[in-house]
């Protein structure tokens, strides 16, 4: 078992990996936004859920609202963008399967598989 208790500090940290499934959580200041028209995961899906604030996804093109609850599934190869439209900041839970970033937050290369890290 790990867990880990989450802060939502600044900026994008993983926070834990298995062998096939990563957590990251994302802080958006407000107007910030992450991503971008040439941004895709080549071998991963990724899940946001939206903790607090509000922003904007744009995925292939296609523009979703984002407020909390939000949930998002951004499949592998999609383009995307995530922008805070809000007033505060726009954490968001990530989820990513399989696991997309080194524990600096470096992308993984698309056939990497990282082994598990503990962290408490």
């Amino acid at each position: 078992m790990q867990s880990k208790h989450l802060r939502f500090g600044q900026g994008f940290r993983p926070a834990l990996t298995v062998r096939k499934v990563q957590a990251a959580e994302m802080v958006l200041a407000p107007g910030d936004r992450e991503g971008g028209p040439d941004n895709a995961h080549r071998g991963t899906d990724q899940w946001l859920f939206v903790v607090s604030g509000t922003g904007l996804a744009i995925v292939d093109g296609v523009r979703r609202r984002l407020r909390a609850g939000s949930l998002l599934v951004i499949e592998r190869g999609e383009r995307h963008e995530i922008r805070n439209t809000g007033r505060t900041p726009l954490r968001t839970l990530n989820m990513y399967a399989p696991p997309a970033y080194d524990d600096a937050g470096e992308p993984l290369p698309a056939a990497r598989r990282p082994r598990a890290t503990r962290q408490a």
